[in-house]
């Protein structure tokens, strides 16, 4: 499939409500559209990269000129066989894989679309078994301005049917929240996400989180740090979860080696896309380690690209890919919602993406657009 065109997309839309983490409040949520063209099939990719450089060092600014000026250029009008013919053309910039991961998503749709099978299906063709009708997923919520308003969140989240509750922490915000919310839902499977904020110095009110029976802990420690997880796990009950760290395929096997984590949060955007995702989930598989998917407030473009992977057999927990209604109201693409049933969301089964993109609302959200020939 000779790549005759790209579109490139700067979209920004306002949350529904903002989203507070350890690294500051969000409101709205830029990020980047890429559309491939072959042979009169477009498939569709999503850059992640926000409007600051706080949980990456990209920012949709930045991944703009890396794509325009670089990945693109060297994408044009190549013959794509597969997606991961991609690795070999990409692999001369440095670093940038959020920019990258939007033409491995785009790749992926365009040439299952070609196959006449979902992603799901295309990413599921190694092994014996194929991908899941529908996954089950959790939910993620911020830092609030108190624990009763986050216990009332919970509270409605459970109503919807979500069954794995995510809270946001911070120094001076954990070990209180955490008591509240295991006196107020006893049975509830909830984890705690510290996006980094601690430190090996900060042990014991970590370990003091062993008390509340999470799921899991995710990434307490510094975004690049693997070694000293290794020296926190042994020292604390719960399963502790690596995410920011986790940003190759090498890492991911130096995690494994020195016994850094129980459980990775796999975010294919983080690893350079869908490609690299697939092989960290084969490797988590051999090591029998936890795995899932973890999602970065996507519009329903990236979601879908999100379930395709959440649906391969080695995903056990329940991944962060949360109904888009919980952010965008209209999104641009249709809404995936909540089986309330049984705590879900159904993965796509039309070909590629299984999606259809609403061109007036992009439209409408879209700060700037340019086609490359």
């Amino acid at each position: 499939m000779k790549i005759e065109a790209i579109d490139l997309y700067y979209i920004s839309q306002p949350l529904i409500r903002p989203f507070v983490t350890s690294f500051g409040p969000q409101q709205d949520r830029d990020c980047l559209l890429l559309a491939l063209h072959s042979e009169g099939l477009v498939g569709w990719g999503e850059c992640v990269a926000t409007n600051d450089p706080g949980y990456s060092y990209e920012t949709a600014k930045t991944a703009w000129h890396i794509l325009s000026d670089f990945l693109i250029p060297k994408t044009l009008g190549q013959e794509l066989q597969e997606p991961e013919d991609l690795q070999s053309w990409h692999r001369f910039v440095r670093g940038h894989p959020l920019a990258k991961a939007a033409i491995d998503q785009a790749a992926w749709d365009l040439t299952a679309q070609r196959d006449g099978l979902s992603m799901a299906q295309k990413l599921a063709a190694p092994y014996d078994e194929g991908p899941r009708d529908c996954v089950p997923v959790g939910v993620s919520i911020g830092i609030q301005p108190s624990i009763s308003q986050t216990l009332v969140l919970i509270e409605q989240h459970i109503e919807k049917g979500y069954r794995r509750i995510k809270l946001k922490i911070k120094p001076g915000y954990d070990v209180q929240l955490a008591s509240a919310v295991r006196e107020r839902f006893p049975t509830l499977s909830f984890m705690l996400d510290a996006n980094s904020a601690y430190t090996l110095e900060d042990t014991p009110v970590l370990q003091a989180l062993d008390a509340f029976d999470l799921l899991m802990l995710e990434q307490p420690l510094g975004h690049d740090d693997i070694y000293n997880h290794s020296k926190l796990r042994p020292q604390i009950k719960t399963p502790l979860c690596l995410d920011e760290s986790i940003v190759s395929l090498d890492h991911a096997r130096f995690a494994l080696e020195i016994g850094a984590c129980d459980i990775i949060n796999i975010k294919p955007t983080r690893v350079t896309g869908w490609t690299v995702a697939r092989q960290i989930h084969d490797l988590s598989v051999e090591a029998g380690i936890g795995l899932w998917v973890g999602g970065m407030l996507e519009t329903g473009v990236g979601r879908a690209a999100q379930l395709a992977l959440a649906s391969l057999p080695g995903f056990n927990l329940p991944g962060d890919i949360s109904a888009t209604e919980r952010y965008y109201v209209p999104d641009i693409v249709a809404p995936f919602l909540l089986n309330s049933e049984d705590g879900t969301i159904t993965v796509p089964d039309g070909p590629g993406l299984g999606i259809e993109i609403d061109f007036e609302r992009l439209s409408y959200v879209t700060l700037q657009h340019e086609i490359f020939k």
